[in-house]
């Protein structure tokens, strides 16, 4: 019986970057860019959310 591993997998830089770029230019929601390139929602919303705060648009918490 296979177990699915804990361990969270990794992507490059780049391939990270052009999901981002993916969601903000395609009009699709996160969601849905995750199912295509086969990551997960929440760490691709994560780097969206940590991608707005970087370019100076978003809040950032104390």
């Amino acid at each position: 019986m296979g177990r699915k591993s804990n361990r969270s997998r990794r992507y490059t830089e780049e391939f990270e970057r052009d999901a981002v770029a993916l969601v903000r230019s395609s009009g699709k929601t996160v969601t849905e860019v995750a199912r295509e390139i086969g990551g997960s929602a929440e760490g691709l919303r994560n780097r969206v959310k940590q991608d707005t705060i970087d370019r100076g648009q978003g809040r950032r918490e104390s």
